[in-house]
């Protein structure tokens, strides 16, 4: 076995220390760790026979099912990278991220064929649909004759782009392991070597059982079913686009699910509804349901704490550049932050660390395992990855503070950042507040220009009356925020167009609000 932490190794290592273990579940197919290397061997091996090779990349224009891990791994093992595509875009964005990413290949849904024929480059070489998958998988060559690998191989995840274009995120496999996949230990110490990691994980028998629900279109839902999986456990995944809360709890009940993966209140709330309703599962084995890519709300997690005794919440924290950073724990309605301190910490402007009980608005950094930065963006790279002391430091724009007793006080991501008569306000407190009242479903705040103010509060909601009491909402945030804050309007609308990852769209809800206010 490689002495080095290759995730395509690694892989393989595992497949061959227990190949009857069940790896899979995705609708009525049940892989084994054997299955599923032998079939993601097939396929990298039909990739290579397309002229695909080592630094190429793939995109996956994939809903979520056992293709993108099969792709996935395929990749790594001829030393590719996998570009994740969003389903949803339009073809302006599809051939922006087509050309920025630089496919060569790529393997799509044969429903979405005709975005792809108006939108596919010269440079695509590789092409391939759904409906032609499963006999290139069978054609492919069932041999590992690839060349060595290198820890140093790259895995690049394009983020959500909620604030601007989509941009690739280039991980070492070495760093993705330990920053993003927990080292293989979810709750423990890292393995120090991956010879300890296939023993252990050997000696424990089956791991954790996670469900992965989120889109894998984004890295929250990929690195779910590879956590899963690293840890010697069951990848859980529904076919297809849509998410389906009954069929979630149905699947936890039936396969035994230790975690589910979701992402905010997107996807927490349409659980509660079922549950609400009285529907009944046997959950005795979930034991943690974990948000992330998009911030939790206090009351919902409280909801389904109440609902689901046997799971603990956790509101995690992290991006596609940091992996997992830390934990948001409530007191009183109020987010307290917790972040592991060997990697993470809060810099002032000069990225020395913010005194605790200073009240210096700083930006929450980490260091450690890293990425190297922005595919094919040198600007980019330069504003969000920093150099002191010989010490790296990733600094995606999260503004915190830290307090007295050294707990950190998450503001929010600078770029949503509203200077209303110059205060600062962070969107997300503004949202959080919001989503506390009761006829409130969900909410995006922005800032609007204003003549007198600079910027104005406004915010968009989905309520969950047919009338709700907008002065009374107002009324209600002003008991959880300082006056400046609250929204000076808000607008109650059907959908926020929230991204399948659950990530608000700011762009779209600033032109939503603007045109509200022009039609009033």
């Amino acid at each position: 076995m490689s002495s080095i932490f290759n995730l395509a190794d690694l892989f393989e290592s595992l497949a061959d220390a227990f190949p009857d273990r069940l790896a899979v579940v995705s609708g009525d197919l049940r892989l084994t760790y054997g299955e599923l290397d032998q079939r993601a061997t097939q396929l990298a091996n039909a990739f290579t026979a397309q002229g695909l090779g080592e630094g190429d990349h793939i995109g996956l224009y994939l809903y979520n099912g056992h293709e993108y891990i099969e792709a996935m791994l395929a990749a790594w093992k001829i030393r590719a990278r996998t570009v994740n595509v969003n389903y949803r875009y339009v073809a302006e964005e599809l051939r922006y991220i087509f050309e920025n990413a630089e496919l060569k290949g790529l393997l799509y849904e044969d429903e979405l064929t005709d975005h792809v024929n108006a939108t596919k480059t010269d440079a695509m070489t590789m092409m391939l649909s759904t409906a032609d998958y499963e006999s290139t998988v069978d054609g492919g060559a069932n041999t590992r004759d690839f060349a060595p690998r290198s820890d140093d191989d790259l895995v690049i995840i394009y983020t959500g782009g909620t604030t601007g274009m989509p941009r690739g995120v280039m991980w070492r496999h070495e760093d993705l392991f330990f920053a993003a996949l927990q080292g293989g230990n979810p709750g423990g110490e890292s393995f120090p070597t991956p010879e300890e990691m296939v023993r252990q994980l050997t000696i424990n028998g089956d791991g954790l059982h996670i469900h992965c629900p989120a889109p894998m279109i984004h890295g929250s839902g990929q690195l779910a079913a590879w956590i899963a999986l690293f840890n010697g456990g069951v990848a859980v995944v529904v076919p297809g686009r849509s998410y389906r809360p009954d069929e979630t709890l149905r699947l936890c009940a039936q396969e035994n699910v230790h975690s589910i993966n979701i992402v905010g209140d997107a996807m927490a709330l349409p659980l509660v509804e079922v549950l609400e309703k009285g529907a009944s599962y046997d959950l005795k084995d979930l034991s943690v349901i974990s948000s992330a890519g998009a911030v939790l709300s206090a009351n919902v997690l409280e909801k389904l704490e109440s609902l689901i005794p046997s799971a603990m919440v956790m509101n995690n924290f992290g991006a596609s550049e940091t992996g997992h950073q830390g934990t948001a724990f409530y007191e009183d309605g109020k987010a307290v932050w917790v972040f592991d301190d060997r990697h993470s910490i809060v810099v002032d402007e000069n990225l020395d660390p913010v005194p605790p009980g200073s009240d210096i608005v700083g930006k929450l950094a980490r260091f450690g395992h890293i990425p190297l930065g922005y595919y094919k963006d040198e600007v980019k790279t330069a504003e969000t990855f920093f150099e002191k002391n010989g010490q790296r430091f990733v600094i995606p724009g999260d503004m915190a503070m830290v307090a007295e007793d050294e707990t950190v006080i998450f503001l929010g991501r600078g770029s949503v950042c509203i200077n209303t008569g110059g205060e600062k306000v962070y969107a997300e407190e503004v949202e959080e507040a919001l989503k506390h009242h009761e006829h409130v479903f969900d909410a995006v705040v922005v800032g609007l220009p204003d003549d007198r103010w600079g910027q104005r509060v406004e915010a968009l909601i989905t309520a969950r009356v047919d009338e709700p009491d907008l002065e009374a909402i107002n009324q209600f945030c002003r008991t959880k925020l300082a006056g400046y804050k609250t929204p000076r309007q808000i607008w109650v609308v059907d959908d926020l167009n929230r991204q399948p990852s659950g990530k608000p769209d700011y762009r779209w809800a600033r032109e939503r609000a603007t045109e509200l206010g022009a039609s009033a």
